[in-house]
């Protein structure tokens, strides 16, 4: 064991709730907060990811299911966070672990000096010997900057901090072909390499539990952008925590997505997994060889169309003519001006804008190749 790791456990509602009642299992959270403590006694850094301020809200409101405006919703994860926090308060106290609440909106990552302090507080909190439990803050995301889903929220974190394991503690065992509640036949997947993984062939359904907002496909999307961060992700059973030690030694239980090779930069992970991207850039064939093969900066003269509504310095996706996203980048312009350069080179720029501006429409040191 490497005792300098830092281990992302992302734990969803379905493992914390019971499923016919949608109260707290306390025993599970008991064990999980037992095997946390743990790993950090062994001198791991530890971030617990924790869904269930929505499920724990509804259940102190004595709601039978989980509510469908938004409004509603961010007013029970405001009743809720707060009980869930104190849970886990009270169980870690109990073991002399401090923890510290973090709750985060996209927002925080997309500007690059929140993403970096938030880092650093991160850092600040592990040289603490403190375990952050960190959630979406349901109560001010707004839609369009809402995570979605907390399998993406723990993956994000997790290449925030430069995390070496991402553990996605689920109501499964590992991943499957299909859904086993509903395919008896489907066969368990135990470890995908980064190349299975673009070409996984899995029946997943979309729909999470009563109480979740997750499902497998929200799981393979986090396992995805973990691992091509390099990070190892392992699906696996919420209802067996203790289990997080033995992967680690290295018995095959869950599901392991192995880590691609880390090769880009702090701000190039940024810039991959940090911003939303506002708007796409169509591509022509000799544009897309230069940004994926030479290593070049996007020109005007490459771009055949633009979509979406953005400003300079805002994040787009730069897609191919027929509409794969090859790379994301940040702009030198809004999609106004590029509107009015796109196909001409760069020394028209001038004249066709009135104006001096940057020569590049995106930079090669803020593209990231997919």
């Amino acid at each position: 064991m490497n005792p300098s790791q830092i281990i992302v456990v992302k734990v969803g509602t379905s493992s914390l709730a019971q499923p016919e009642t949608g109260k707290l299992a306390l025993s599970t959270i008991a064990a999980l907060v037992e095997t946390l403590t743990k790993l950090r006694q062994l001198g791991y850094c530890v971030i617990l990811v924790s869904s269930g301020a929505v499920g724990v809200g509804c259940s102190r409101l004595k709601l039978v299911e989980r509510p469908k405006k938004i409004a509603v919703k961010q007013a029970i994860a405001a009743v809720g966070q707060g009980r869930l926090i104190r849970i886990y308060d009270d169980l870690f106290t109990a073991l002399n672990q401090p923890i510290a609440q973090v709750l985060l909106t996209r927002r925080e990552l997309m500007e690059r000096s929140c993403y970096l302090n938030a880092k650093n507080t991160f850092d600040a909190l592990f040289e603490l010997g403190v375990i952050p439990i960190v959630n979406e803050n349901d109560t001010v995301a707004i839609e369009e900057l809402k995570f979605g889903d907390n399998d993406t929220l723990s993956a994000l974190v997790a290449t925030l901090v430069g995390a070496d394991w991402l553990f996605i503690l689920t109501d499964v065992d590992r991943l499957y072909s299909a859904d086993p509640r509903t395919f008896p036949d489907a066969k368990p997947i135990k470890v995908v390499n980064s190349l299975e993984l673009d070409n996984l062939q899995v029946k997943v359904g979309s729909k999470g539990s009563q109480w979740g907002t997750g499902g497998m496909s929200t799981k393979l999307t986090a396992a995805r952008l973990a691992t091509s961060a390099g990070i190892t992700t392992v699906i696996s059973h919420g209802k067996n925590p203790e289990n997080l030690l033995k992967i680690i030694q290295g018995e095959e239980i869950g599901t392991k997505f192995e880590a691609q090779l880390k090769n880009d930069s702090a701000r190039k992970r940024w810039i991959a997994y940090g911003l939303l991207p506002r708007g796409k850039l169509y591509l022509d064939q000799g544009a897309v060889k230069a940004i994926s093969h030479k290593g070049k900066s996007l020109l005007a003269a490459g771009i055949i169309k633009v979509e979406g509504e953005f400003d300079a310095l805002e994040a787009v996706q730069l897609c191919s003519d027929n509409g794969q996203e090859i790379a994301r980048g940040i702009v030198n312009y809004s999609q106004e001006e590029i509107n009015k350069i796109k196909g001409n080179h760069s020394e028209k720029i001038y004249d066709l804008l009135g104006y001096h501006g940057a020569e590049t429409i995106v930079h090669r040191d803020n593209l990231v190749i997919y």
